[in-house]
Formats: structure tokens, sequence, C-alpha cells
């Protein structure tokens, strides 16, 4: 990585580019601010050196900063003048400035100060490294057709800029859905900053969105200015303070905003993704919710199913935790028995995803680490009765004739089937070791005709 030297005069450019490179730094040198802009645009370099004022330039070393921040934040910017004073220093640090140096500078002095900027400029690649990589392990997985439906509709949306609200119970993989849109868009190389407007206090809304400019503390940027360029995703819009809301409706009909005590305009480039787990035509109908807002954010509304509602995508999602876990955090790499499978696939989820990978991690940090996971280690599975114990019923087969029990009893039996395999009945007809008429036939006479999803029964049934 490069450091770019800005400097009206020649002998300083080049006097500074000799130094660091007989330190075994590569320089770019550029004398005004449309050859810097062009050198920036070109590559961008590990640092800036950038003299604060700049002969017969478009811009002065001032303006450049504040582009350069706005554009390229993880750039280390060092600001030199020859007419150094306590003024300039303290403007420039306001302006987001790593450090200020005056002409004559000391070489030891530089030499400091650049080999720190550097060391921040590493950490600050290694760290937009790391949450690329970890975008890009936050991988989509499922294969039943609840799951392929909704990988199919963001598909659709990833090379358009337009606007998404991801809606569906909490704990589904909405945010996991909005960083697919973004790991597979035209953005992907940006940004992507999360905005829980569940968490942040709403008296501290304004600033954590749009930042805050103070004498004691100069600029400090918000979320969106730190999304520019790429996309901020509102998760549980639904939380987000009215007065707050109407601010951001300007934001996304004007593209830019006012920081906190601040004056000066600050122009982003987003696209905006939105969850919500709360019904926000309701929320309107209680004042609650801004019309204006809602038909800003719901261009493009995609449902993102609840776990009960893709329950064959259950085994699969267990063993993607149980590989995540290994690589992560070094936890026991298991399989898991068919039992095991089974009676995952058949507990309700009321947490959906979410709550599917904490029993996960909760196993592989509890279990003994050897051999495949076991029902019995499920927190919340029924204890499975021992093979020489004597068949214990229920109250209700207890009291019922054995034709009428066993119906019960199939019927149960067969809908949790059905229901584990997401309402695939070729699936269940295999698993159950019946062929698909039979079984259709045995459905009918069972009087399973009808129910939810992910209930105790189906409303239509997949071949």
């Amino acid at each position: 990585m490069s450091i770019l030297i800005v400097d009206d005069e020649q002998d300083i450019r080049e006097l500074i580019g000799d130094i660091l490179r007989d330190e075994g730094y590569t320089t770019r040198l550029a004398a005004n601010s449309d050859e810097c802009m062009a050198e920036i645009n070109a590559d961008p370099p590990a640092l800036m050196i950038l003299d604060i004022w700049l002969k017969d330039s478009r811009m002065d070393g001032i303006d450049i900063l504040k582009t350069v921040r706005r554009d390229n934040p993880d750039i280390p910017v060092v600001i030199i003048s020859g007419h150094g004073n306590i003024e300039i220093a303290v403007a420039a640090i306001k302006q987001g400035a790593y450090d200020f140096i005056e002409k004559p500078f000391n070489i030891d002095q530089l030499m400091v100060v650049v080999a720190r900027a550097m060391e921040t400029s590493r950490l600050r690649r290694e760290n937009q490294e790391l949450r690329r990589r970890d975008l890009t392990s936050a991988e989509m997985v499922g294969s039943s057709l609840a799951f392929k439906t909704l990988k199919a509709n963001l598909d659709k949306v990833t090379k358009s800029n337009a606007r998404v609200m991801l809606t569906g119970e909490p704990g589904t993989g909405k945010e996991m859905a909005a960083r697919y849109i973004h790991m597979q868009s035209n953005r992907a190389s940006a940004p992507f900053i999360t905005a829980s407007s569940a968490s942040i206090e709403p008296e501290r809304m304004e600033e954590v969105l749009f930042g805050r400019e103070s004498p004691e503390r100069g600029v400090e940027p918000g979320l969106l200015e730190q999304a520019h360029g790429g996309i901020i995703y509102f998760d549980e819009v639904a939380d987000m303070p009215l007065g707050t809301q109407g601010k951001i409706l300007r934001v996304l009909t004007e593209q830019q905003f006012t920081r906190v005590g601040g004056a000066d305009k600050v122009r982003v480039d987003l696209r905006v993704i939105s969850s919500t787990c709360r019904d926000l035509r309701a929320e309107i109908g209680m004042g609650r919710f801004r019309q204006e807002l809602y038909d800003r954010l719901n261009v493009v509304p995609i449902a993102v199913p609840s776990l009960a509602a893709r329950r064959e995508d259950v085994p699969e999602l267990a063993r993607h935790f149980i590989d995540w876990f290994h690589k992560s955090q070094g936890l026991p790499h298991r399989a898991l028995s068919e039992e095991a499978e089974t009676v995952l696939q058949t507990m309700p989820w009321p947490g959906n995803i979410r709550q599917l990978r904490n029993v996960i991690e909760r196993i592989l940090i509890l279990g003994d680490g050897t051999g495949p996971i076991e029902a019995s280690e499920i927190p919340g599975a029924e204890p499975r009765a021992e093979v020489e114990s004597p068949l214990s019923l229920s109250g209700t087969i207890a009291t019922l004739p054995l034709r009428e029990a066993r119906e019960l009893f199939e019927r149960e039996y067969l809908l949790t089937q059905i229901n584990r395999f997401g309402g695939n009945i070729s699936r269940t007809a295999n698993f159950v070791g019946m062929e698909r008429s039979a079984l259709h036939r045995k459905l009918k006479s069972l009087g399973v005709v009808g129910s939810t999803r992910g209930g105790r029964g189906m409303t239509d049934f997949e071949e």
C-alpha cells in the first residue's frame, strides 16, 4: 500500500517522498487537488500526507480532508503546514485528520507519525476484511420450498437499488436476508451498517444516526455517514421514534442531512433495507408510524418464513451451526443422530432460527464432545421411555377403545411427520414406509384435510 503526498511545493513533496522511500514505503506525489483526487480515485492510498495550503488549487487541504473523510473514511490523513498554529491544528483534527505536523518538520517526528498512521491504516483494512469474511460466512442455508421461495425473491432485488422491507417473526433471519442482498449486490465492497431501532435509546437516536459536531469533540460521524456508498439496515424499524421517522423521510428524499450540532449538509449515497416483526399498517392506524415513511420503505416487501414453515431445513441448519461453532469457537464437531434430527424437526421453535442456533451452541458446550448428538441432549425434548419400561398411556388414549386410540395415534404421528417434512407427501411417505397413494388414502380416512403449516395439520400438501 502506498502513501500519497500532496504539497504544492515540489521540493517539499519530493523530499518527503525520498525520506519515506528510504524507509521502505511506496509513495505517490500530487501537486494540487485535481491530481490528488485523481490518485485517490485510481487507487486509494494507505495514508495521505496533505499540505493545508495549496497554491493555484481548486480545493484547499481542509476541503480535500472533508472529501476524503466522507468518501474514503478508512484513509488516515496527516496534515502539514508552514503556517502552523493551534487554530489550524484544531480545525484539521475536528474535520477528522489523524495528526498535524508543522513545517519545517523534524524527520524523526515525521517517521513516528507515519509509522503510527500506517499501523492504524493496516488495522482498519484488517477490520474491513474481517467484516467481509463475517458477511461471507453468514450464508443462506436450506432446501425447503419456503426457503427456495425466499431466496428467489431476494435474488430478484440484489442488483437493483430498490428499498426492501423484510417482515417476519423474531429470530427468522431477517438480518441474514439483508446481508445476503448486500453480498450479492453491486455494493458488496461497501459498508453494511445496522441501525437497531429497538436497542438505541430514543433520546440518542438522532445522534447515533446523523452524527454530532461539537467544539470539544469535533466531528463524530453517525451510522448514515458510515454507510455512505453501501447499505443502511434499519432493524425493527417500528421502534424508531416518530420525530426521527420524519427526519429519515427527508434523508430518503434528499439524500442529505445535518449532523446534530452542525450546520453543513452531509450528502450520502445509500441503499435502505428495513425489517419489522410488527404489523406496520396497524402501527400507522395507532399513530405510531408515519404512512409516508412506510410508503418509502415498503417498495419491495419480502416475507421471511418462520422455522415452523420450513421444518425440513432444521437438520441442515443444525449441521451448519455445528460447523460454524467448530470453526469460530473450536467447539466439538459432532454429528446428529437420526433420533436427534427427528426431535429437532418436531419441536415448536417459537424463537425460530435464533433459538435453534442457541440450542446447538448449548449442546456443544455442555456435551462430552464425543459421538453423535443424541435426542436426550436436546433442551426441552421429552425424555424417551426406557425399552424395558412398560408402555405408559396418556389419559386421553387410555380411555378410548382400541380402534379410536389407534386412529388418534396414527393421526398425530402422520401429522408430526408431515410437518417435519414441510408438507412434502413424497418425503413423508418414504420416511414412514408407505406408498404415496396409500398415504393419501390413510390421511383421507383419518380426516386430515386441513390446518395450518407448522401446526397440527396442513392447509395443502406438496407432492
